[in-house]
């Protein structure tokens, strides 16, 4: 089959032992067209497998990924039109491609719980049969073939009252599907609130564009503006940590998500609470910088059964016994943990960077009035470009077959050669350096990196150009190189953003301060040795106790009051100089 059900996932549980685990360990399987991605290793007692909701993506042939490899090294880059950065939702998501996703199929309280796992297994196979028929080989983008974790969105769209929908603001027509949208405004008759989460990484002018752009698509939502990390540039491209530690779980939105609560709810839920807890939370990070961990904000956790999921009823009671259930949703890499903690006001999830992170499903009491559930990142179908899915964070970038491309389609879109500061393989010390004025491959850029870093490969002590390629991919998904789209005419109507009356709304909740100030004198990111961004690192973020730095949201909150006119001026460049 094109596409191939995983059969090894099915019915993951308490009753899979230890050597069924082994069975589902393999990170790829000779026999299947999919590849599992993120192999974790088992529990000693085997109650639970931590590979049950790991990343399951269409395998591409060998012949496919030489064959990038060879543009990699023979396509010369040149710069795309800023225009070419606009992107409309129908362009990723055509209607006529039927690019949906697999829905619930019908069930009753009489259906044994293997006759309805087994119902679901058909009607998934039946989806992705009719996807393949409206979408020839090739033509889609990476997405999620684990049933399991479709099961999860079902059951966590079912609990819910409310749907918060978190999507990376930097590339937000790739991480809204609008089948969800419908499904959800239609079918179940609930409300979203969509998140648009790490805003601090783009300029004020471009998020209110794209607010005011998704609002006119879809009007039957509420759009609130996130993020975690309000004012905390990264001083120098390389630079590793941030001052978490300092600052607390300091979140730009939450009061935003609160309101647009209130607005839904319209009184039916006691959301005063909530509000103090805001209230509180700021007033701590204000006064004391870390918060403190006494208990007197005691998280309440519930762990959810497969059985007590599996029999949810997707017409229950909104707002039953006056609790509010919010649903967190979105893709590998937008944040979701980290809006959840921000949210929460202390952290009680486990969060990464690695796509796929959040394992198992589980929900916190907010207040006694409010509840979080999490839903594990998924991949919905689509038509975008693989490379600008990598960029986006949805593949693991230790896990890439081959990151060339991806470093060569980020390079055209930017300004790279004055932020990276790279000399040509090709060039002679005996002649002047410009690099500029030499013709540049992606693989020539990898090349150059991992010259400049001292990237060697362990046998030969050759540069190592695939983990240069990776180490440049990862510093786009952290933002440190950030690749932001634009909705459809941003180009034309820059300006008219720039003088909107609701930029300084987006300005105070990035935590900006006045350009001099963000662009003034900062570290020359020369000084590497403190900063250095090794990928055993970055493999291993998710078992770093965090310290806090890096989480699913720590995608860099790099200063970007300078953007407009220079988008690398945040990356160590002193462009007010």
């Amino acid at each position: 089959h094109y596409f191939a059900l995983d059969h090894s996932s099915r019915n993951a549980s308490v009753e899979r032992g230890p050597g069924r685990d082994r069975q589902s360990d393999t990170s790829d399987s000779e026999t299947t067209d999919i590849r599992r991605i993120n192999h974790q290793p088992g529990t000693r007692d085997g109650r639970y497998d931590p590979n049950r909701f790991r990343l399951h993506f269409e395998k591409e042939s060998k012949e496919e990924v030489e064959r990038r490899k060879k543009i990699a090294r023979e396509k010369i880059l040149k710069q795309v039109a800023e225009k070419e950065l606009e992107i409309d939702m129908n362009q990723i998501y055509p209607e006529e491609k039927g690019l949906n996703f697999p829905r619930r199929p019908s069930w009753h309280y009489n259906m044994q719980r293997e006759e309805l796992l087994r119902k679901e297994e058909k009607s998934f196979l039946e989806y992705l049969e009719a996807l393949q028929s409206k979408n020839p080989p090739g033509t889609l983008s990476h997405f999620e073939h684990n049933l399991e974790t479709w099961r999860q969105l079902w059951r966590v769209m079912e609990m819910s009252d409310v749907i918060l929908l978190i999507v990376d603001i930097r590339y937000p027509v790739l991480q809204f599907p609008p089948a969800l949208y419908h499904y959800i405004t239609g079918e179940l008759k609930k409300y979203i609130i969509l998140v648009l989460n790490k805003v601090d990484l783009c300029p004020s002018p471009l998020v209110l564009a794209w607010k005011h752009y998704l609002t006119k698509q879809f009007p039957h939502m509420h759009c609130v503006c996130f993020t975690s990390h309000p004012g905390q540039p990264y001083s120098t491209l390389l630079q590793k940590k941030r001052m978490r530690k300092k600052v607390g779980w300091n979140a730009g939105g939450p009061i935003h998500i609160m309101r647009a609560c209130q607005e839904i709810t319209a009184g039916r839920v006691d959301l005063s609470s909530w509000e103090k807890k805001i209230q509180r939370d700021a007033v701590a990070v204000g006064t004391e910088g870390d918060q403190a961990d006494d208990g007197s904000e005691s998280v309440l956790m519930e762990h959810h059964s497969d059985v007590a999921m599996e029999m949810n009823s997707p017409t229950q009671e909104l707002y039953k016994d006056g609790v509010l259930t919010l649903g967190c949703i979105g893709f590998p890499n937008v944040g979701k943990s980290s809006v959840l903690n921000s949210l929460v006001g202390r952290k009680v999830v486990s969060v990464s960077r690695t796509p796929g992170h959040t394992k198992y499903f589980q929900t916190y009491y907010l207040t006694p009035t409010v509840k979080l559930c999490d839903c594990p990142g998924l991949v919905f179908p689509s038509q975008v470009d693989k490379q600008l899915q990598i960029l986006a964070g949805i593949y693991p970038v230790s896990q890439l077959q081959e990151p060339y491309s991806s470093v060569g389609y980020l390079c055209e879109r930017t300004n790279f050669l004055p932020v990276l500061k790279l000399t040509h393989p090709d060039h002679s010390p005996e002649t002047p350096h410009n690099p500029s004025t030499q013709d540049w491959t992606a693989w020539d850029v990898c090349e150059a990196w991992a010259e400049r870093r001292g990237y060697k490969t362990a046998k030969a002590a050759r540069n190592d150009a695939y983990r240069a390629a990776n180490s440049l991919l990862r510093l786009a998904i952290d933002g440190r190189m950030c690749l932001c789209l634009q909705p459809p005419g941003y180009s034309q109507s820059k300006d008219e953003w720039e003088s909107h009356p609701e930029l300084a709304e987006i300005i105070v909740l990035q935590g900006r301060k006045d350009e001099e100030d963000e662009c003034g004198e900062r570290e020359d990111d020369e000084g590497e040795s403190s900063s250095e961004l090794e990928e055993d690192n970055d493999r291993d973020a998710d078992d770093d106790e965090d310290a806090d730095g890096d989480d699913e949201d720590d995608t860099v909150k790099a200063d970007r009051k300078g953007l407009t006119l220079n988008m690398f001026s945040v990356l160590g460049e002193n462009e007010c100089a």
